[in-house]
């Protein structure tokens, strides 16, 4: 497992990272022992870095990050998110103070590695008192750094060159390529860390989805397909699932003569490596095997230049207008 710089911070953090919203809830049935396989597993595979929000089983998420990584040896930077559905981020500094508290004390640590502004609200973003509040947090030290979890291009750039967040959280997967012109340089430019969120899109990049797949009543992917609960982006990366099925196969295809012996999956993650604003890649992972499988995409060499431009022209043709949501 390789490492690659987190923005501006001194963190070396793994190419491949955990994702830790899985664990938590609105993934289906977890239980506890099998979320702790999974982020044993990820951290022996190389994995130093985990994502996690307090919002996620409302702690439950991070406290199994917790339990975890206390049990280990190895120094694990741990990225949390706060702020979603708070009515507190542009002004009452308290209750701010008391979220990075409570995600301390659910984390088991003495202070908090990465806080990200969890996907406010545009307006909320830009009136800058967020970072502000941040900031005061930080020298409080609750947090050692902080950044944002966005939604569109334009609330990153508006992060990049507005803001001190050290790093952004962005989907960014082979359904979502529009932010490939412009936006990943200017992170670059500014050595803003860039952490790649739903990069296998809700599973439908790992090309294991039939049209009859049922996902259960707690599942996002059953409840928020469409976009009935948050933004639609977050679920199958916005496009609809039998299309993107549909997308899978013929990306499938192409990559046919790549990483030979990868799954879609590898394939996938490794294609976004291959971007080297990306600082690290967070697929989620509710097993050992899972864990182990997308641990080993970093170890992949580059797809190829002819791999990329047939990507590229089949989003530009065809995924652009099928995505849906704010992007």
């Amino acid at each position: 497992m390789k490492n690659r710089t987190l923005g501006n911070t001194n963190y070396q953090v793994s190419e491949i990272g955990f994702g830790a919203w899985a664990i938590g809830a609105d993934w289906g049935e977890v239980s506890e022992a099998q979320a702790h396989e999974a982020l044993n597993a990820a951290i022996d595979a190389g994995m130093n870095f985990i994502d996690t929000a307090d919002v996620y089983g409302f702690g439950r998420s991070e406290k199994i990050v917790g339990e975890v990584v206390n049990s280990r040896p190895e120094k694990i930077t741990i990225a949390t998110k706060m702020g979603r559905g708070s009515k507190h981020w542009d002004d009452g500094y308290d209750e701010i103070a008391k979220a990075a508290e409570r995600s301390i004390k659910n984390l088991g640590v003495e202070q908090l590695d990465l806080v990200q502004l969890h996907c406010i609200p545009t307006g909320t973003l830009k009136a800058g008192r967020a970072f502000e509040n941040l900031q005061k947090i930080k020298d409080a030290g609750l947090i050692k750094h902080f950044g944002a979890s966005v939604e569109t291009i334009d609330e990153a750039l508006f992060c990049i060159r507005s803001s001190a967040a050290t790093s952004l959280q962005i989907i960014f997967n082979i359904f979502r390529q529009r932010m490939i012109s412009g936006m990943l340089r200017a992170a670059r430019v500014n050595k803003v860390g860039l952490i790649a969120r739903v990069p296998l899109a809700s599973g439908l990049l790992t090309g294991k989805f039939t049209l009859d797949h049922y996902f259960s009543d707690d599942d996002h992917r059953n409840y928020n397909a469409n976009g009935k609960v948050f933004n639609v982006g977050e679920t199958f990366a916005g496009v609809p699932f039998t299309t993107g099925i549909e997308f899978a196969l013929e990306i499938e295809e192409m990559l046919r003569d790549e990483c030979p012996g990868a799954t879609l999956a590898q394939k996938s993650l490794r294609w976004i490596l291959d971007h080297e604003a990306i600082s690290t890649v967070i697929p989620g992972a509710k097993s050992a095997e899972q864990a182990k499988e997308n641990a080993a995409a970093a170890a992949l060499p580059p797809l190829s230049e002819d791999a990329h431009a047939k990507l590229a022209a089949l989003y530009e043709a065809k995924i652009d207008r099928e995505v849906r949501g704010v992007y």
